[in-house]
């Protein structure tokens, strides 16, 4: 019976076009027509395929946990992909004849979940709980090495770890620890700030202490300096007390020798003058009276003369029987007695 349809794929769908067992076309993207009853389609898609996945596994110690995340991959080989597994359409050319192309996603979260639980189950819960990076690091690696995977033809995109979470009991159970370690912290966290503050305490009045014994120091400095200061000006007072009194010393004792010498002299001099008139006298008692009359006479003024003259005729007044003066005597003394 010749039955024609039409068949077109789209641009993410590998087609194999197969006739009595002769491979007619393969491609991406085919259409064509084709014998319902003579002719064989396998349609591989080649689109990025997203799969997620969630594990519940034990982890060495005996404890449940929860591995929660996404595998993205793709078909790179589909001819081989449609040699291992089955992809042939029914002939309505839209639906499987097989369940295998549905049983992919499964394949590859298997391996994924054998991966995984390997590594969680010989570690600590605690340290499981921070496995998100290096499961995916893990899972890249051996995926990629995974002989099954390439012998399908398929080739690893992207894988992602979005939650790693213990049993709600366990979780309390942590949670609590946690909280407690917290509050633990604070404790730690508000001791240390009181003891913070008291040594900042101390430190302040190790300053304040400081402070005070310098300033104190410096006080005591300050009084030292003044009473050098002033010691200096006493021992100067006295140094100048003791040389104005030495000045009054020497001068004292300069005056005294200068009263002797004075003295000396004085009494050398009235000697000397002593002896001048010892000598006059002595020379004046040798010469006759006339002669000294004569020499006193000599150094007179005439006044004096007349009145040695007087003082003559007064003394031999019984002698003299009769004297005339005459006015121009008297005149001549009156007048020079009135002169300047």
């Amino acid at each position: 019976m010749l039955v024609i349809k039409y068949f077109k794929a789209d641009a993410s769908t590998f087609v194999i076009k197969t006739v009595n067992g002769t491979v007619r076309k393969r491609g991406k993207g085919l259409s064509f027509f084709y014998n319902a009853a003579t002719d064989s389609i396998a349609a591989v898609p080649v689109n990025a395929q997203e799969t997620p996945f969630i594990f519940k596994l034990l982890t060495a110690d005996f404890q449940s946990m929860t591995v929660q995340g996404q595998v993205t991959y793709r078909v790179v080989a589909p001819e081989k992909m449609a040699e291992m597994l089955n992809y042939s359409l029914k002939n309505d050319g839209q639906t499987y004849v097989s369940e295998d192309p549905l049983k992919l996603a499964d394949r590859v979260i298997r391996i994924v979940q054998s991966i995984v639980q390997n590594k969680v189950q010989v570690t600590g819960l605690r340290e499981a709980l921070k496995l998100g990076q290096t499961l995916v690091t893990l899972i890249r690696e051996q995926l990629a090495e995974d002989l099954s995977l390439a012998g399908l033809g398929i080739a690893l995109l992207d894988i992602s770890i979005s939650a790693l979470q213990p049993t709600p009991e366990t979780a309390r159970a942590l949670e609590a620890e946690a909280r407690e370690a917290i509050l633990k912290e604070a404790d730690d966290a508000i001791y240390n700030r009181r003891k913070s503050a008291v040594e900042q305490e101390r430190t302040i009045k190790e300053a304040e202490l400081q402070t005070e014994l310098s300033m104190q120091q410096k006080e005591q400095e300050i009084e030292e300096s003044r009473l050098l200061n002033q010691r200096a000006i006493q021992r100067g007072q006295a140094e100048t007390e003791r040389e104005r009194l030495q000045a009054e010393i020497a001068a004292e004792t300069q005056r005294k020798e200068l009263i002797a010498l004075s003295s000396e002299n004085s009494r050398r001099q009235a000697d000397t003058e002593a002896y001048a008139i010892t000598e006059r006298m002595r020379a004046f008692r040798e010469l006759p009276v006339e002669n000294l009359k004569a020499i006193a006479m000599a150094k007179m003024e005439p006044e004096q003369l007349m009145a040695l003259a007087f003082e003559s005729l007064a003394q031999n007044a019984a002698k003299i029987g009769e004297l005339t003066l005459t006015p121009d005597l008297f005149g001549h003394l009156i007048k020079k007695s009135v002169q300047p």
